[in-house]
């Protein structure tokens, strides 16, 4: 991922679990809770959770995981990194937090029972290669579990609109002093293939032998659950 990237999420880790929340309306929450009881994780399972950002998904998977299992909370920005142990020591969990690039994992082949991304797919240099390499360090049967933005139906496009182009820019500015961030986030979300066409390119690593794919809210986000091989 680009260094210009790094430095954006930088900028914003302070500030990046209030955003979330504010630009979801605290459903991303939600949708993360699904993704775990979509996976399938367990109690001694052992998780790696990439683009782990400020650790919200890999709390809910070292929840499940248990004192049995571990879990890893990874990303290529260090500032993001720093918000995970004490959110983490609040639950009583302990969570290993390291600096990992998606593209190129540190860790040894069919480790992991899950490796999961949230809201982080998108954001790499090349997706296919991210796919396959979340792939290589997860057991043969284990899950890819990925939550992503998607496009709404017609429905709630005004809505959206509203939101990521007009709302989104400007609490960004507001809150964090930095328009430019989430503008850049508005735009990858709304470029960024998602539903069937996010399961093609799944498809075309040809290291999953089923996918699963689950819209939320008329199509805003997506979960996809990939079983290696």
């Amino acid at each position: 991922m680009s260094e210009d990237v790094k430095q954006m999420f930088a900028k914003i880790a302070k500030d990046y679990d209030k955003m979330n929340n504010l630009f979801t309306f605290n459903m991303h929450n939600t949708w993360k809770k699904r993704l775990v009881k979509y996976s399938g994780a367990n109690r001694g399972f052992k998780i790696l959770d990439c683009a782990s950002g400020t650790g919200d998904l890999a709390i809910l998977f070292s929840k499940i995981a248990g004192n049995e299992g571990i879990v890893y909370a990874t990303d290529f920005c260090n500032d993001m990194l720093q918000y995970v142990k004490p959110k983490a020591m609040e639950f009583g969990l302990n969570i290993k937090v390291e600096l990992a690039d998606v593209m190129n994992l540190q860790y040894e082949d069919d480790y992991f029972d899950i490796t999961s991304i949230s809201y982080g797919v998108r954001n790499v240099d090349d997706t296919n290669l991210a796919l396959k390499e979340m792939a290589r360090v997860t057991k043969p049967k284990g899950k890819i579990a990925i939550l992503e933005t998607g496009i709404p139906n017609k429905t709630l496009m005004p809505f959206y609109n509203i939101v990521t182009k007009g709302f989104m820019p400007m609490m960004g500015q507001i809150i964090t002093q930095d328009k430019s961030a989430y503008a850049y986030l508005h735009n990858t979300a709304s470029e960024y293939p998602y539903g069937k066409e996010f399961v093609n390119i799944m498809k075309n690593t040809n290291v999953f032998s089923e996918i699963k794919i689950y819209k939320q809210f008329f199509g805003a986000s997506y979960i996809y659950i990939g079983t290696i091989i």
